[in-house]
């Protein structure tokens, strides 16, 4: 049977708002193979993506009739991508909520917003720029090339080997016991990412991905810094 999940995965996406957050969401999505149907209240904004995207349209958000005409009701996923006009973004997450959709996704540009529109309907809530931030401040910080944060207390880095990794397999290096880490691939110099297991050999300069604790990633990443 083919369920609500899987629909969802292939269905057209509704995204409103065509900042710089919504716009390359929606060119992400059709990029990834799924069909959009944008929408912006600028005539200036619907017409520099006309050419760009599946489906683009100038309408108010915040006109419940307007939104019907335009099928927003028949989209199992909708995402809010308004910005900093608080009031349209709250009235629009309503409006979806209130016609049935069955997942909406919204951006929130401080935590008061992202609880109202937790509040009124919104499933999911993000917030691009204090994600950016916290992964920048890592980044800048330490020995990390990439990191990404997957709740509150986990975190997945790229980080470039040293000497104090090279030379003996992984298993016997208690990376985990000493810094409560785990090394889930590595990628040797000229060569591509690959699964580590306790029998990999690390060479200086080869990247490797640390997944762990926060705390313990940004440890282990500045006992890297520091011998480097």
């Amino acid at each position: 049977m083919f369920s609500l999940v899987d629909r969802r995965l292939t269905s057209p996406v509704l995204v409103v708002g065509l900042g710089r957050f919504g716009s390359s969401l929606a060119l992400g999505l059709i990029k990834g193979g799924r069909e959009v149907l944008a929408l912006d209240s600028s005539a200036d904004r619907v017409q520099h993506y006309a050419d760009r995207l599946t489906h683009v349209m100038q309408v108010d958000t915040t006109d419940e009739e307007a939104m019907r005409q335009i099928g927003a009701s028949d989209f199992d996923q909708a995402i809010v991508a308004i910005g900093t006009d608080i009031e349209s973004s709250v009235l629009t997450t309503v409006l979806l909520a209130d016609l049935g959709v069955a997942e909406i996704w919204a951006k929130a540009i401080s935590r008061e917003h992202g609880l109202i529109l937790e509040r009124i309907g919104a499933h999911h809530v993000v917030y691009p720029e204090a994600d950016m931030g916290e992964r920048v401040a890592h980044l800048v910080s330490g020995a990390m090339l990439d990191y990404i944060q997957f709740d509150d207390e986990f975190a997945l880095a790229k980080l470039v080997a040293d000497e104090s990794l090279s030379g003996t397999p992984l298993g016997e290096l208690g990376l985990r016991a000493r810094y409560g880490i785990t090394v889930v691939g590595v990628r040797p110099p000229d060569s591509t990412f690959t699964y580590a297991d306790r029998d990999t050999m690390i060479e200086r300069g080869a990247l490797i991905a640390v997944a762990g604790r926060i705390a313990d990633v940004d440890r282990f990443a500045q006992e890297l810094s520091d011998h480097n």
